[in-house]
């Protein structure tokens, strides 16, 4: 699959400091020390309402530290998925009448545009769940051989054949305490947390016919008018959310990768599941870090499709926004932080632009250095955009005007784009 077009990142005098990340399984800020190559994955879109603030937040935030990282002279590996087909993309499709395949398409090209224009720099492999499916299923069927995953009989209808991960086998795994995974690793939830959210998250904890209420699916057999693809052993049918990303990470990304990003939503259980399919397929830990960006609301509610409530980026473009100043709003709230989008803060971060852009033409080369530091320094502290943002504020009220010249303006625009990813 195609990621989308992006242009160069200017090149900065001095580097980037070490950098530390609040790492969720850790539970604390983790020091990510200066490494010549680092690896990225973050999850991406189910393709039927793309892309709205909270999707643009989170791949804004990781934009941020793959800027970062590329700002300490390293090579980073960038890997991000697309959920081309699953269970809420194929219920929309019905609910609208239009094909999945269709739907799927027009949504993931609708992403490409957003993330073009909102400066977000592409992943190096952007891998569809489709595609991925001839990895997936020799995966799932040496899971099975080996008596980590099961199939379970039908009832009520369902055909027998779906085959889920087992939990407890996998937490079996090992002789190193140190090193195995075990359930709620990532999480750290208690099971009556768990439990819930896998029923609200896509999971099925009353299925008849489970090990463990909490395994998730690995292959969902063919069902009367859903897609299905040859399953070798496992007979015809599609793949499982959680194993998508790990099969794909496994097989683009060092065992294990740097870190692993999402949505805060995706923690459990998302993360926790695919953290224990890849330990289970490989021996190794899915990632050293796992980082989460917050979630964004609106107008102080929940933003979602049944509310009508969604702030969609090409709805805002096509209005008119300009979408550096799209970019601002989203960087003005720290990437961990949960937050409400309203027509204020759309109105700040308008102003905002409009300031920087100002005061870029009375920018000087020694001003440019001093905002470049504060940037570095702001970043280097958990990606702390806010107060990056605030630095290039103090500095433009600061300006009297009159020392400016293009070079200096120059140097202003490759900072504020290298670092903060923001074109004036």
């Amino acid at each position: 699959m195609i990621a989308w077009n992006s242009t160069p990142v200017p090149e900065l005098d001095g580097t980037q400091s070490d950098i530390t990340l609040f790492d969720t399984a850790l539970q604390e800020p983790a020091p990510l020390a200066a490494e010549p190559e680092r690896s990225l994955y973050v999850c991406g879109i189910t393709p039927y309402d793309a892309t709205h603030l909270g999707h643009a937040a989170t791949y804004v935030a990781f934009d941020l530290l793959n800027r970062t990282w590329r700002d300490a002279g390293s090579t980073v590996s960038y890997v991000q998925n697309v959920t081309d087909v699953d269970d809420p993309l194929l219920e929309r499709a019905t609910a609208t009448g239009v094909d999945w395949q269709d739907l799927a398409a027009g949504q993931i090209a609708l992403f490409r545009e957003d993330m073009e224009a909102l400066n977000v720099l592409p992943p190096d492999r952007y891998i569809g769940a489709v595609e991925s499916i001839d990895w997936i299923v020799p995966v799932v069927e040496d899971l099975v051989g080996r008596g980590l995953a099961y199939a379970v009989h039908g009832s009520e209808g369902e055909p027998d054949g779906d085959i889920y991960f087992d939990l407890d086998a996998c937490a079996a795994l090992g002789e190193d305490d140190d090193a195995r995974w075990f359930l709620g690793q990532v999480s750290h939830l208690d099971a009556g947390t768990m439990l819930a959210l896998s029923a609200e998250r896509g999971g099925d904890p009353a299925r008849p016919g489970k090990r463990n209420a909490l395994d998730p699916l690995l292959w969902r057999s063919a069902r009367a008018g859903e897609p299905r693809w040859p399953g070798g052993s496992l007979g015809e049918g599609r793949p499982g959310w959680h194993i998508e990303c790990a099969v794909i990470a496994r097989r683009f990304l060092p065992s294990p990768f740097t870190v692993q990003g999402g949505g805060s939503d995706l923690v459990f259980p998302h993360h926790e599941m695919s953290a224990s399919h890849a330990w289970a397929a490989g021996g190794t830990p899915l990632a050293r870090h796992y980082a989460h960006a917050g979630m964004v609301g609106f107008e102080g509610e929940k933003m979602s499709k049944s509310r009508g409530n969604l702030v969609l980026v090409s709805r805002l473009r096509r209005d008119g926004v300009d979408p550096a100043a799209i970019r601002l709003a989203l960087l003005a709230h720290h990437y961990r932080a949960d937050w409400s989008w309203t027509d204020r803060v759309l109105e700040e971060a308008v102003g905002r632009l409009a300031a920087w852009r100002e005061a870029a033409d009375d920018a000087t080369r020694a001003d440019v250095d001093v905002v470049r530091e504060r940037i570095r320094e702001r970043l280097a502290d958990d990606l702390d955009a806010p107060s990056a943002v605030a630095a290039v504020d103090a500095w433009a009220a600061g300006l009297r005007g009159g020392a400016g010249d293009a070079a200096g303006r120059q140097a202003l625009s490759d900072v504020l784009d290298a670092l903060l990813g923001v074109r004036l």
